[in-house]
């Protein structure tokens, strides 16, 4: 694109509050227009914030979005918050407030269950996710475990569906699994914590929440490399 208006949003399942993935949205706004800047060529293109809710991000806490807010406007994000949209078209975005012009949208939908799903006996919520318990069990289905976002589970209702999430559901589906073998009950419950590092291509803010506190620190050059040396320690065990 030479130049235009970029329109960038993301939406929930209704039926299921915790399917929703707005994380990467913001860091696909913030990666843009620092990009965009980079190459001296921000002047050229109109950036759109849009979402249903008056305050996206809620599940980051307060804090996080008045942040995340505060960012975009610091940026010259045009926001268009608290009006539900309604279709996307080839030229805009349609809301139940108002028609947004765009030459491009970028638009991630709330999640549901994979579609796998319709050809077992797996209990489903209802919002078309494997419903669990608080320690990973499959209800009704003895010795079946569930671990990440295709699973529906008990907890507060900031409750993430993350990859640091599903790390922690299966450290407590690991050890109940060992309880079983061993002859014992399941015992172990998983940690609800919300970790996120939105990353704009050269800094990161920092969001981090449990049951006892909710902290956002503001964008660093720091958090952009912390983030970029967890990616590589991560995948290092399944690139080797």
């Amino acid at each position: 694109m030479a130049g235009g208006t970029i329109a960038l949003g993301f939406g929930t399942n209704p039926k299921e509050p915790q399917a929703v993935r707005g994380g990467p949205m913001f860091e696909f706004l913030f990666g843009i227009d620092t990009m965009l800047r980079q190459q001296r060529r921000r002047d050229r293109f109109k950036l759109v914030f849009f979402n249903g809710s008056d305050r996206p991000g809620q599940r980051l806490g307060d804090r996080a979005v008045e942040g995340l807010l505060n960012e975009m406007r610091k940026r010259d994000v045009s926001i268009h918050i608290g009006a539900k949209p309604i279709r996307i078209e080839a030229d805009k975005v349609v809301t139940e407030r108002e028609e947004i012009p765009a030459d491009l949208v970028l638009f991630m939908s709330g999640l549901t269950g994979p579609t796998w799903l319709d050809n077992t006996d797996l209990p489903r919520s209802e919002g078309g996710f494997i419903q669990a318990d608080e320690k990973c069990r499959v209800v009704g289905w003895p010795d079946t475990y569930v671990v990440g976002d295709a699973g529906s589970y008990p907890g507060p209702s900031w409750l993430a569906k993350q990859a640091h999430q599903a790390d922690l559901q299966a450290v407590a589906a690991v050890a109940n699994i060992g309880d079983v073998l061993a002859g014992r009950e399941a015992s172990h419950t998983f940690k609800a914590e919300l970790v996120c590092i939105v990353d704009s291509v050269n800094k990161g803010i920092l969001v981090f929440r449990n049951e006892k506190r909710a902290i956002t620190l503001p964008s660093c050059r720091l958090f952009h490399w912390a983030k970029r040396y967890f990616e590589w320690h991560y995948l290092r065990a399944y690139r080797h």
